[in-house]
């Protein structure tokens, strides 16, 4: 059932972000008017976000936020929409300058979207650029999680892991791909360990910032990290839970609470950052004002809350033993990701393991946290797939991206009359 080479084309439509001034001034308007609750009664963040730092965080995002600063970040690399199952997608396609480059499929994860990705566009696609080797260069294609930033809500159930997958496979299709590999950590590596178990001949490898390798029974005696494994897995579905769980059972509630509020939105994903964050004791530790405010007024502007939590919803039989790909793994464990899995459950679950290394800074959200290492990682986990890749068979598909005014890609020809 694949479509023409034309007809794959057609179906790729330019994109470019632009909030009306309108909802920016909404906003602003919403945030001045705030109505704080009482503050917490401990002196740490065991009851949640901390009124104090709240406050900070939402009195910056109304007077010093600069939404337009990042709407131009985004639209510097062509974006594009094309509906698949019935849903439209946002993806970011980033061709290289080097015509031996590997195609990459980056997935994100929650409380994110494509746009965690931003700082590693440029050191993939154009690694001379930036330090690197010309044989590094990728082809990169981050799309959005059906529900989540620009990417369409589903107006019917059944999107679970599998079925984005799923998408996955047939976006990079319909981008012209044969063989590819894949990225991602937290959602985006449940999507990519799916896509390695569900569609094997289309990926060459994967690389996971998230291995989700916990035994089908955990050992009865237990090594010095495989204890402390167990420990973070408890305080992941536990104290560290709430919201998980919440939006596993109830997403829809959590739309009503934070479509209406600015306020609650921030705090919302604020907790996320500073919980799972390298951090000292401040999410501003790990990530800058800004970047922590990019990601809460996408989900703001996009009005995604309850959209993007389904998809703990939908997968809420999900665990954390995850499926055994076939296809080889690279792995990149952060110190402080929660939960952290030890190095011996990784290397059983993942039988074609090709890279493992700890890195030595840096938490959950590696894209944007540490995107330099995460660059690095992910050049030399998928390294030894380069042999094996495989360019677009479909050049209709490239001219068709790059006729988009003033945002042609690096790699992409001129187009003439």
């Amino acid at each position: 059932m694949s479509p023409s080479t034309s007809a794959r084309a057609d179906l790729i439509r330019p994109f470019t972000v632009s909030v009306p001034a309108s909802e920016i001034d909404d906003l602003k308007q919403r945030l001045a008017r705030t109505r704080w609750p009482d503050p917490e009664t401990v002196s740490d963040w065991s009851q949640g976000v901390r009124t104090k730092e709240a406050r900070a965080l939402i009195d910056s995002w109304e007077r010093e936020y600069d939404w337009r600063r990042f709407e131009r970040e985004l639209n510097r690399f062509p974006q594009f929409l094309t509906t698949i199952d019935g849903v439209d997608i946002h993806v970011i396609h980033v061709r290289s300058k080097n015509p031996h480059s590997m195609p990459l499929l980056l997935s994100h994860g929650w409380p994110g979207s494509n746009a965690d990705f931003l700082e590693l566009i440029g050191p993939l696609t154009d690694p001379v650029a930036f330090g690197g080797d010309a044989e590094d260069s990728f082809d990169v294609v981050i799309p959005s999680l059906p529900g989540f930033g620009f990417s369409q809500k589903p107006t019917e159930t059944g999107w679970d892991v599998a079925r984005i997958a799923a998408a996955w496979a047939e976006l990079m299709e319909r981008l012209g791909y044969e063989r590819w590999a894949a990225q991602g950590g937290d959602w985006g590596a449940m999507v990519t360990t799916a896509l390695a178990t569900l569609a094997p001949a289309g990926v060459l490898g994967i690389h996971l910032n998230t291995p989700y390798a916990v035994p089908a029974r955990i050992p009865e005696s237990l090594s010095p990290s495989e204890r402390r494994a167990v420990e973070s897995i408890a305080l992941y579905t536990g104290t560290l839970g709430g919201s998980n769980h919440v939006q596993a059972t109830k997403p829809e509630t959590v739309g009503f609470a934070l479509a209406d509020s600015a306020a609650g939105q921030a705090a919302w994903i604020y907790e996320k950052f500073h919980s799972k964050t390298d951090n000292h004791g401040r999410a501003e530790d790990a990530l800058s004002t800004d970047v922590m405010l990019d990601a809460i007024s996408l989900y703001w502007f996009t009005n995604s809350a309850a959209s993007a939590g389904r998809i703990y919803w939908e997968n809420s039989t999900a665990s954390l033993s995850g499926p055994k790909p076939s296809v080889p793994v690279a792995v990149t464990v952060f110190p402080r990701d929660i939960p952290r899995l030890p190095r011996q459950w990784i290397e059983d679950t993942y039988s074609d393991l090709i890279h493992y290394r700890e890195a030595t800074a840096g938490g959950h959200f590696a894209a944007l946290e540490q995107p330099e290492v995460l660059t690095s990682e992910i050049r030399t986990g998928l390294r030894s797939l380069h042999s094996q890749r495989c360019r677009p068979h479909s050049s209709a598909v490239h001219m068709v991206e790059c006729q988009v005014e003033d945002r042609a890609g690096p790699g992409c020809p001129t187009v003439g009359p």
